[in-house]
């Protein structure tokens, strides 16, 4: 991050007051540990996790501006009473694993949409500045049940900016790829199936994924509540992964370290899964803009020295760049010396 945009991000959250939704996630923790950087008042830390949140507060415990509540965002009266005297939220809570989500599309539905609009009227009612939305490439063209309640929901927050009692709150959404190293993640899961002598469990070799580290996901959100006048969808420039070259990274991984050679088990696609993701959809295109590392979605004219119209076709992660095997061997390798 350069010196000026660091600057204007600690301006920006110095002594505000924070809410963090699924504040003990992969996602949420992280951007956490972020925030702390830039001196806000308070972190209020929420999710439902009773156990997560005592080993937060033990890794974070030098912090004496992070709180902790115990809620879930289903209920809306807990929502309205955490968000009280908030100024920014990050609404990271949601059932996010596609084969859950799958078996239980009722819950996928209170919690990822329901709990999210509880989240909305609350942030409405306390007057609260700016709540970023994080959702996922599988919002765009949805085959699961996870995805659908993500657009859904993306949708809910666009809606948001223009409700009728809506004097002062600004919406925006950030779409993710699949976050290296998270929870659910495949290279981690292939990892450790390596280690353990297992085969590697191949839904399809031809599959394409898009990735992005954890440490790229938390600076595109902050940026995001940064940026964002209301409306926007922020998406992060990325590289994607062919499961072949996974394979192949992994096995040169275990020659060079002299493990067994992992098997190939091909298991077919699950259900709900795409052969490729998307990023936008094709009447997205129309109104996006670029800087050097992001696309924002907007109806809003937003060509100034810091964002381009740009004339993508589409982003697909069948159509842009793989990330090398080096780079892969890298992730493995830092992997293990966790």
């Amino acid at each position: 991050m350069n010196a000026k945009m660091d600057a204007e991000l600690v301006k920006f959250y110095q002594d505000k007051v924070i809410l963090v939704t699924g504040g003990t996630g992969s996602i949420g923790s992280k951007i956490v540990q972020e925030l702390v950087n830039y001196s806000p008042k308070k972190i209020i830390v929420f999710s439902k996790d009773d156990s997560k949140q005592y080993l937060m507060k033990q890794a974070f415990k030098k912090f004496h501006n992070i709180y902790y509540l115990i809620g879930d965002i289903r209920d809306y009266r807990r929502v309205e009473y955490v968000t009280r005297e908030v100024d920014y939220i990050f609404h990271t809570a949601a059932l996010k694993q596609v084969p859950t989500c799958e078996e239980n599309p009722d819950e996928a539905i209170k919690t990822n949409v329901l709990g999210s609009l509880n989240v909305i009227e609350a942030a409405i009612k306390n007057n609260v500045k700016k709540v970023i939305n994080i959702s996922t490439d599988k919002a765009v063209n949805p085959v699961n049940t996870m995805g659908a309640t993500k657009l859904l929901t993306e949708k809910l927050f666009k809606q948001a900016n223009v409700k009728l009692n809506n004097n002062k709150t600004k919406f925006c959404s950030v779409r993710f790829g699949n976050v290296l190293g998270s929870r659910g993640s495949v290279i981690p899961l292939f990892f450790e199936q390596m280690l353990k002598g297992k085969p590697l469990t191949i839904t399809d070799l031809n599959m394409t994924r898009f990735f992005m580290s954890t440490e790229e996901a938390v600076q595109l959100t902050i940026k995001a509540a940064y940026y964002t006048e209301g409306e926007e969808t922020y998406i992060l420039k990325m590289k994607a992964l062919k499961l072949t070259e996974l394979v192949d990274a992994l096995i040169e991984y275990a020659k060079k370290h002299d493990l067994k050679k992992p098997e190939i088990q091909v298991i077919g696609a699950r259900p709900g899964e795409k052969l490729y993701e998307e990023l936008a959809f094709d009447f997205e295109l129309e109104n996006l803009y670029e800087t050097d590392e992001l696309y924002v979605i907007s109806k809003h004219d937003l060509s100034s020295s810091t964002f381009l119209k740009t004339s993508l076709t589409n982003y697909r992660s069948d159509y842009v760049d793989t990330i090398s095997q080096s780079e892969l061997l890298t992730i493995i390798e830092e992997l293990n010396q966790r």
